[in-house]
């Protein structure tokens, strides 16, 4: 087993080596490159203690240095060098009180989370995998090193690791650590909101999003999540339907690309389904006024995960829109209030969560429901290739304008300018400013 360490990553292994210390790339970007993936990081094992890593290198930064790490910087390029630790009693289910330097490898490897990040690497001495790290890579499996219940004791947030790396990589988790997950699952409210969020788009932007059934059946998500497993216990009778809540946004899931924005979206689509189901005489469920509750309880939880207020504001207006005019025959006008309604920022995103959402449903009237759906796709590129103006930012006047020919600044101004756009949805031809001007004369000598 070859692995290209990066020349710089290299020339610090060496320049510590030489100093007569030991020194390994470690974890993540060695499991990656075992993978064939391209490592985003190259982290440094070492014997060496910080303070004689620092006396090797011109520039450091003391990024941990109470954990043992440290950051040598080459040139603009920062490697984290940490020196072999042994990690005291955890007290918060995240971090160590205390730690004790250790010049043994294996003291350092044993303490990590999973066998596939806990193996090193330099070029002369090749790989280490005292934990079975590569056997696990071949059999395509998620394991603790050592004693899972103990691992997860340390560190809760390694339980949504675990079950984001088997998403990522579309592996299985083994039995035992499933078991010390199903567990441990309540510690996980000991982690930050933050660091939550984080692990959770991670898994819902892999490869596998529909993981996060694992998730739930480990009891994962009733911590961080509750409002998934009510999703995942909602029935759907009724002829669009052939899952529960939950199960269609697995599916739902894997139909639309792996971008942030749009997978919350889609995750979140039904979340108001449970809130206001109701069965009929028929026994068929239906949930009126689900998309305006799941904005309000989509808004609840993305706060609650302390996600910014850009994300926030997308995904609840994709939620609150996702069903909007899917039973109507769409035309040129109607498509162009649309993206006034939605917004021309995220209508293009709109239409993604649509499709997703149809292709989860049953095949009852599948057809139908796609062709109108690019029916709106078509009309919305003909918008947008004819630069149409569908809200205020591309109308032909401005505030200015009506000033110059004797509007006064305040309300009244606002109203006309929204009265103009009203105008040219219509009809967008009128969006010169010429004719705008004439209009605003007109409807200011009528007020």
């Amino acid at each position: 087993m070859t692995i290209q360490i990066p020349e710089k990553a290299n020339y610090i292994i060496k320049t510590i080596t030489e100093a007569g210390y030991e020194a390994y790339v470690v974890g993540g970007c060695v499991r990656d490159s075992i993978l064939g993936r391209k490592p985003e990081d190259w982290d440094i094992t070492t014997s060496a203690e910080p303070e004689q890593v620092k006396k090797l290198f011109r520039r450091t930064i003391d990024t941990g240095i109470a954990h043992g790490t440290v950051t040598v910087m080459l040139e603009k390029q920062g490697f984290e060098v940490t020196t072999y630790r042994i990690d005291g009693k955890y007290e918060d289910s995240r971090h160590p009180k205390e730690v004790t330097f250790t010049p043994n490898l294996f003291e350092d490897l044993k303490r990590r989370d999973f066998t596939i990040n806990a193996m090193a690497y330099n070029d002369e001495v090749g790989l280490v995998d005292i934990f079975g790290g590569m056997q696990d890579i071949e059999n395509k499996v998620i394991r603790c090193v050592g004693d899972a219940q103990a691992r997860f004791e340390e560190d809760a947030l390694r339980i949504m690791r675990a079950i984001r790396f088997s998403a990522q990589l579309g592996y299985t988790v083994e039995p035992g650590t499933q078991q010390a997950i199903r567990l441990l699952a309540p510690t996980l409210q000991n982690i930050s909101a933050e660091r939550i969020q984080t692990e959770l788009v991670k898994l819902i932007t892999s490869p596998h999003p529909d993981t996060l059934r694992m998730a739930y059946e480990l009891g994962v998500t009733r911590v961080i999540l509750p409002e998934w497993d009510k999703a995942m216990e909602t029935p759907q009778k009724h002829p669009h339907h052939m899952y529960h809540v939950g199960e269609h946004t697995l599916k739902a899931l894997l139909e639309v690309e792996p971008k942030k924005i749009l997978r919350l979206a889609v995750l979140f689509h039904d979340m108001g389904k449970p809130d206001t189901a109701s069965v009929d005489e028929e026994g068929i469920t239906h949930f009126y006024g689900h998309a305006a509750a799941g904005e309000e309880i989509t808004r609840h939880i993305l706060r609650r995960l302390k996600f910014d207020n850009d994300t926030v504001s997308q995904v609840t207006k994709l939620v609150r829109f996702h069903d909007y005019g899917n039973a109507l025959e769409p035309d040129m006008r109607m498509v162009r209030r649309a993206v006034n309604k939605i917004g021309e920022d995220i209508f293009p995103l709109l239409l993604q969560v649509k499709q997703a959402d149809i292709l989860a449903q049953s095949d009852y009237k599948r057809e139908e429901k796609l062709e109108r759906l690019e029916q709106w796709r078509v009309f919305y590129e003909r918008i947008v290739a004819e630069q149409q103006c569908v809200s205020l930012k591309t109308l032909a006047v401005t505030g200015s304008d009506l000033i110059a020919i004797g509007m006064k600044p305040g309300k009244s101004l606002g109203e006309m300018l929204q009265k103009l756009l009203e105008l040219v949805l219509e009809q967008p031809e009128y969006n010169t400013k010429e004719l705008l001007l004439q209009k605003a004369e007109e409807f200011f000598e009528k007020a």
